[in-house]
């Protein structure tokens, strides 16, 4: 997210070649027949019913094994993820974002899990995830679970009539806006929260010509959404403009939020079922406002030009994946194949995740939030299929393009330089 389905990004994974690239290693040494399984999982997402229920299902499995769960932050996956998995001291099983599996995978750091797919779920596995984790036609990250962005209000804040259109909606946050009140909150370095100003006018990232990326972002579809981006940011927020999405359900908690976008299962920070904050970090620790907006808090797809439809939406979520350097790679598999049972996934269903496998949807609260996602996520895209677009994210270039956007910048120059930043990553 995103959280998590904040900006996710991979620093250098392409740069690393193994030795069998994508394939591994060649040889799999014999695993030993007692030991401790390491699994990586990634922020908070993942609650403390499933994982406990996956160290004591593998543990009950497997006489004489261990398994540790180790939680990383969205940071480590940036930052230390290539170094760790490329050692002779490797995680086992490692959570990854949707968009940076192609990049470890293309590096040769995931194992191909090809012949566990229909123990995995075969065709009850959720689809997009599937794309995001196979490489070459073969699977090197399975589903674990997928999240949307919806927009949160409380009628205290906004009243009770809601807009129908994207227009609407923009012209609601400019109404609602003060000198201490974003009516939508915009921070300049959200930028998965930007994607769908340029989806819903038809624009697009980049597409494959031929051999080659073609970056999107000056087509005039894409100026279009992008000039509706810019009033957003010039006229309806007060959200920092250098900043990222995290702090958005503190200001919400604070009245200081009309409309925020942020992934459904952020509904816990704001209603108190999730503390939220670092404080080590510097963050301020949050244990929602249950009392006050949390106890009436509201949500709704963000709607597209026309009443009754949604705007695209960018489609998060995370894959896990079995290293390549993992000592005891069968294991592992095992490991993984209890991360994707229905009893598993149906844990992070109830915490309102969209689980891996279609199946354990069931579980979902029955709930207006759930609902709003789902019909969010029915309308949704993903970043392009290449195993270089992690180097994007990681370069921070989309980014830092918003925040010149939401600074009253040239729209077209800084659009024309981003795509040319973007292809020369992708086509590099």
């Amino acid at each position: 997210m995103n959280k998590k389905l904040g900006a996710l990004a991979l620093v250098g994974a392409s740069a690393i070649v193994l030795a069998g690239c994508a394939g591994g290693n060649g040889s799999t040494p014999a695993e030993a027949e007692t030991g401790d399984l390491t699994v990586w999982l990634v922020g908070a997402d993942t609650p403390q019913t499933a994982r406990d229920y996956l160290k004591e299902t593998f543990e009950s499995e497997n006489d004489g094994w261990t398994l540790t769960v180790e939680e990383k932050t969205w940071a480590d996956v940036s930052d230390t993820y290539t170094a760790a998995l490329s050692s002779n001291d490797a995680p086992d099983v490692v959570e990854v974002g949707n968009t940076q599996a192609l990049g470890f995978a293309d590096a040769g750091l995931f194992l191909d899990i090809t012949d566990i797919k229909e123990d995995l779920g075969g065709d009850d596995l959720l689809s997009g995830l599937v794309d995001a984790g196979t490489y070459d036609g073969a699977l090197y990250a399975a589903p674990y679970y997928a999240g949307g962005r919806i927009v949160f209000y409380t009628p205290q804040i906004v009243g009770d009539t809601l807009p129908e259109t994207l227009e609407e909606y923009v012209a609601a946050g400019e109404a609602l806006k003060t000198d201490t009140v974003s009516g939508i909150y915009a921070p300049g370095k959200d930028w998965y929260n930007a994607l769908p100003y340029i989806w819903t006018f038809g624009g697009e990232i980049a597409v494959e010509d031929g051999d080659e990326w073609d970056a999107q972002f000056s087509s005039d579809e894409s100026q279009e959404g992008l000039a509706l981006l810019q009033q957003v940011y010039l006229n309806a927020s007060v959200a920092p403009v250098d900043g990222n999405e995290r702090l958005g359900n503190i200001d919400f908690c604070a009245g200081e939020v009309g409309f925020l976008s942020s992934p459904a299962w952020a509904a816990g920070n704001i209603t108190g079922a999730w503390p939220w904050g670092d404080e080590a970090a510097g963050e301020e620790v949050s244990n929602g406002c249950p009392e006050t907006f949390g106890s009436d808090l509201g949500a709704f797809a963000l709607p597209g030009l026309t009443a009754g439809e949604t705007a695209p939406i960018f489609a998060g979520g995370s894959n896990v994946a079995v290293a390549t350097k993992s000592d005891s790679p069968e294991m592992a598999k095992a490991a993984l194949t209890i991360m994707l049972s229905t009893g598993y996934q149906e844990l992070l269903a109830e915490q309102g995740l969209t689980p891996g496998i279609k199946s354990a949807a069931s579980a979902l609260p029955d709930t207006a939030i759930a609902k709003a996602q789902a019909e969010a996520l029915a309308n949704s895209k993903f970043t392009p299929t290449s195993p270089n677009w992690a180097e994007v994210e990681a370069a921070q270039v989309i980014p830092d393009a918003l925040v010149k956007i939401a600074q009253g910048g040239d729209i077209k120059v800084i659009a024309e330089e981003l795509d040319a930043a973007i292809e020369d990553i992708l086509n590099g």
